[in-house]
């Protein structure tokens, strides 16, 4: 699924600066995805906004609206993000690439029909907002749910100049229809970020029906019970509502934070530091693209052709050392280039947010955040080499962990009060990737024997 990364590699090839610049341009663009994009393209539309749109209080209940359609689409895909990802790559790796598109639509299918099902539940009972309010956050949020996992697929794309061609004209026009309709006041703005993610959604269908053709329509092939891992369906569940957990503490936390439309809430002291810091994992994530998904998924293919094809075992473990070695080397790429950001975004917090017109009071939770996001480009990292070697059942404990000490420890930061806001989702991150790192450590040194032992 790394083909995106095999593309950048040859501008390193290049051994020039303007080589190294454009790979790592196109592969944090890329890397981060619709999801640092979105928060880009919502902030521009909020700031923007600001003096056009009255009363003011729309702008917020929009942005806050777009806030929980993320945090509800990826944590309802989370079940299906990571198990069709494998789906995928199973049927790649079994040459069966025709197969890929009509269960893309399948899969597609069912998420449209199981979230609008549970969407106007939840709008129809909780919400007591007009109809066009309700339709158009049904309508953005099968969109967004929809738009999680065509991402599945971006890694698998060669033509990232297309791709980020398609970004580009997709977050574009989210920005300029949401101006243009703002008139039209909460709604307007809703209708435009509606239209700009439609039209990234069917632009990047186009680029996945043109790279993988089918004679079928439609497959729910990925469903079949032979070919779905269980523990994948929950790890991605567990990922996703790990990273939203602590918000929603906040947001539900009457002395943390306030109504803003229906059910709504928002905590202003916790939000805006965490989204601007969320912006910092571009450098971690670019770097993750081009080494984890290069260098690594190269190393671990090697190894295990080796292994299938009878190689020696003094070969084999040669390639096995090469494999650790390019882990290795990407966390600590990852750790180095991620901490230099960390660094300066830390020490120039106070400056960035004055600049952006954020009061300092900001800055302590601000430099929390940006470690605390660093530290998950990291976990990241590591449950992607689980993932590769298939140690699927520690991916799910660590994403289980993350979830019960982001949990626990962000309750124990609001109880201790505002100076201690945001070391609970820090702190979560740094112990479940610590521990990750220990137990990667321990199943390398035995991989040889897992792998043949599996047999």
């Amino acid at each position: 699924m790394a083909g995106i990364g095999f593309e950048l590699r040859k501008l390193l090839r290049r051994e020039s600066y303007t080589g190294l610049l454009q790979a790592y341009g196109f592969a944090s663009i890329i890397g981060s995805g619709p999801w640092v994009l979105s928060i880009l393209g919502v902030m521009l539309i909020g700031v923007i906004s600001i003096g056009l749109v009255f009363p003011a209080i729309k702008i917020i209940q929009f942005l806050v609206s777009v806030t929980y359609l993320m945090a509800a689409s990826l944590i309802f895909t989370g079940f299906f993000q990571l198990m069709f990802t494998r789906y995928v790559a199973d049927r790649l790796f079994e040459n069966k690439n025709d197969i890929i598109l009509a269960n893309l639509i399948g899969v597609l299918t069912l998420i449209t029909i199981v979230g609008g099902v549970l969407g106007l539940f939840i709008l129809f009972m909780f919400f007591s907002q007009d109809i066009n309010y309700k339709i158009l956050m049904l309508s953005s949020f099968i969109t967004l749910s929809n738009i999680w996992i065509v991402v599945v697929f971006l890694s698998g794309m060669k033509a990232y100049k297309l791709l980020l061609g398609v970004f580009f004209v997709g977050y574009s026009i989210t920005v300029v229809a949401a101006l243009a309709l703002e008139i039209y006041g909460l709604h307007g703005l809703l209708l435009g970020f509606l239209i700009g993610q439609v039209v990234l959604l069917f632009l990047m269908l186009g680029m996945v029906i043109y790279e993988y053709p089918s004679e079928h329509l439609i497959s729910f092939d990925f469903l079949n019970k032979k070919k779905i891992y269980i523990s994948l369906l929950f790890t991605g569940f567990l990922y996703n509502f790990g990273i939203w957990v602590d918000k929603f503490i906040f947001w539900f936390t009457p002395v943390t934070s306030e109504q803003v439309i229906g059910p709504l809430r928002a905590s202003v002291i916790y939000d805006i530091p965490i989204f601007l810091a969320y912006l910092s994992i571009i450098p971690g994530m670019a770097v993750f693209l081009v080494r984890m998904e290069t260098d690594f998924a190269e190393a671990y293919n090697n190894f295990y052709t080796s292994v299938r094809e009878g190689d020696t075992l003094e070969h084999i473990e040669r390639l096995k050392d090469e494999m650790v070695l390019t882990i290795r080397q990407g966390i600590y790429e990852i750790f180095k280039v991620q901490g230099i950001t960390v660094v300066l975004l830390y020490l120039l917090g106070e400056k960035i947010l004055a600049f952006i017109g954020i009061s300092p009071l900001y800055v302590h939770l601000f430099q929390i955040d940006i470690v605390a996001v660093g530290v998950q480009v990291l976990l990241l990292a590591i449950l992607n080499v689980l993932f590769y070697l298939d140690f699927l059942m520690i991916a799910f404990s660590l994403c289980l962990l993350f979830v019960a000490a982001n949990t626990l420890f962000t309750y124990i930061t609001i109880e201790l009060g505002p100076q201690f806001y945001g070391y609970g989702f820090a702190v979560a991150l740094v112990l479940t990737s610590l521990i990750g790192l220990v137990l990667i450590s321990r199943k390398l040194d035995r991989l040889e024997y897992e792998t043949f032992m599996i047999q």
